[in-house]
């Protein structure tokens, strides 16, 4: 092995280890900036978790460029394949697209920001989830089953998403009963008011101009005139997603209880059948 030999890959393997290294331990930095100053400055860790995820990607992409430009037999193979092989580096272009579309798709996601790490977000076939980190080729969702839906960026980009986190995290909550044409309507309202009133989770919304013209908190509304039901409608505003879920879950229980004391009866479906009783038929069996 002569000493160019040797000097070459000294130069491969220094490269390639310093990489490795400052990797590691922009990484690191990275990570403390993430967890112990982006509360503390009131960042969002969005641009740096993706940055973070974006260094192992541009430290090699650039160490492979500097070792073909530095050692002379890599760059004259590469102007050969770059000066002959046309066909092959279409192939290579066409198998690679879905990728660089992949990375052009987490750069939209950092630039215009529909969603966040962080976010509670709602895509196709009601999947939700919170948004756990950004990469150069996939999002990645964790939903409320602490399962990891990981999806590739130029898919999510092209979604309809439900951001419930984007602006304001506060949520305005449809809860609705349907009570039966004999129960009293005022009474089931009145039921509906005072169980959400007293649940802990739900937060006052109205106005300065609201409170002092005494706007209930609360209201409860005839929505529909149904086959079987009365249906009765409210909102309920609560602090986020999660509240909203639990407030909803709890006044469900407690205004079915309260019913139930009250006589409010609350219809299910009634299904008639009629048995023919046939002679013919009878004879045939």
């Amino acid at each position: 092995m002569d000493n160019t030999t040797v000097e070459y890959t000294v130069l491969i393997v220094g490269t390639l280890v310093t990489v490795t290294i400052l990797t590691y331990i922009l990484r690191r930095i990275f990570n403390f900036i993430i967890n112990e100053n982006s509360n503390r400055l009131l960042v969002n860790p969005t641009n740096f978790i993706f940055l973070k995820n974006s260094i192992s990607f541009i430290l090699y992409s650039v160490a492979i460029f500097w070792i073909f430009y530095k050692i002379p037999y890599f760059k004259s193979l590469g102007t050969a394949l770059f000066a002959g092989a046309g066909v092959l580096a279409a192939m290579i272009g066409f198998a690679s697209q879905k990728a660089f579309s992949n990375i052009i798709g987490g750069l939209f996601i950092l630039i215009f920001k529909p969603f966040r790490v962080s976010d509670v977000i709602e895509i196709s076939n009601n999947r939700r989830g919170i948004v756990e980190e950004i990469t150069l080729r996939h999002t990645i969702i964790r939903d409320y089953e602490h399962r990891r839906v990981i999806i590739p960026n130029s898919i999510i980009s092209e979604e309809t998403i439900v951001n419930s986190s984007i602006t304001d995290q506060r949520i305005r909550k449809r809860i609705e009963f349907g009570i039966s044409y004999d129960s009293d309507i005022d009474k089931a309202c009145e039921i509906i008011r005072d169980e959400i009133l007293k649940h802990p989770l739900r937060i006052d919304n109205r106005t300065e101009e609201e409170i002092a013209a005494d706007v209930d908190p609360v209201i409860v509304r005839v929505v529909m005139l149904a086959d079987s039901s009365v249906t009765l409608r409210t909102f309920v505003w609560a602090n986020n997603n999660d509240d909203a879920h639990v407030l909803m879950c709890d006044v469900l229980k407690s205004i079915k209880s309260e019913f139930d004391k009250a006589g409010i009866e609350i219809p299910f479906p009634h299904r008639t059948i009629v048995i023919k009783n046939s002679e013919n038929s009878l004879k045939h069996k």
